[in-house]
């Protein structure tokens, strides 16, 4: 009497090359979508960059060309205070008020996308009076945003707070610092 076997499964071998061949996939595929995190955040940045820049020249513009209240002195400032007169209608005097000419200017308080801070530090601005450079020291402490008092000028602060956001070389090591 003779037995014949049916083979309907796969062997050890083959599970085992198969498994193989999706291991090294994943190892060349799963960096990728790292990175991809990373550079959403930083084109999130960028846009988000914009958008302040082009909010605060309307805000001083309807406002006789005068610092909002937040940003008025220098040193580092509280988000809260900071944007708080982005939030909120106005009027030319920078007063206060629900029926208000002017604003709001932001639906939300700005929050760096790149830094590692909580959720209050990002969206805090290191007011200053001279221009900064992109990649160098910020001073910033945790502060998500850095702003120029005198001319109007922001920029971003790095993934730490240390350095100035790099906008014209987004892989400067500085930027993930």
């Amino acid at each position: 009497m003779t037995r014949t076997r049916n083979q309907r499964g796969f062997t050890l071998v083959e599970i085992l090359i198969v498994v193989i061949i999706l291991g090294i996939l994943a190892a060349i595929v799963i960096p990728q979508f790292t990175n991809a995190s990373q550079d959403a955040r930083k084109n999130s940045l960028t846009s988000q960059l914009q958008t302040l820049r082009s909010q605060v020249e309307l805000y001083k513009l309807q406002h006789l060309d005068e610092n909002p209240p937040g940003l008025d002195t220098a040193g580092l400032r509280d988000g809260a205070t900071a944007w708080a007169e982005f939030l909120v209608k106005t009027d030319a005097d920078h007063t206060v008020n629900v029926n208000g000419k002017f604003g709001p200017y932001l639906q939300t308080m700005p929050l760096n996308p790149v830094s590692e801070h909580d959720a209050t530090d990002s969206g805090d601005v290191f007011v200053v009076t001279a221009d900064v450079t992109g990649g160098g020291a910020s001073g910033a402490g945790s502060a998500g945003w850095v702003y120029n008092m005198t001319n109007g000028k922001m920029w971003a602060t790095s993934k730490t707070g240390a350095f100035v956001y790099d906008e014209s070389d987004s892989q400067n090591t500085n930027n993930d610092n």
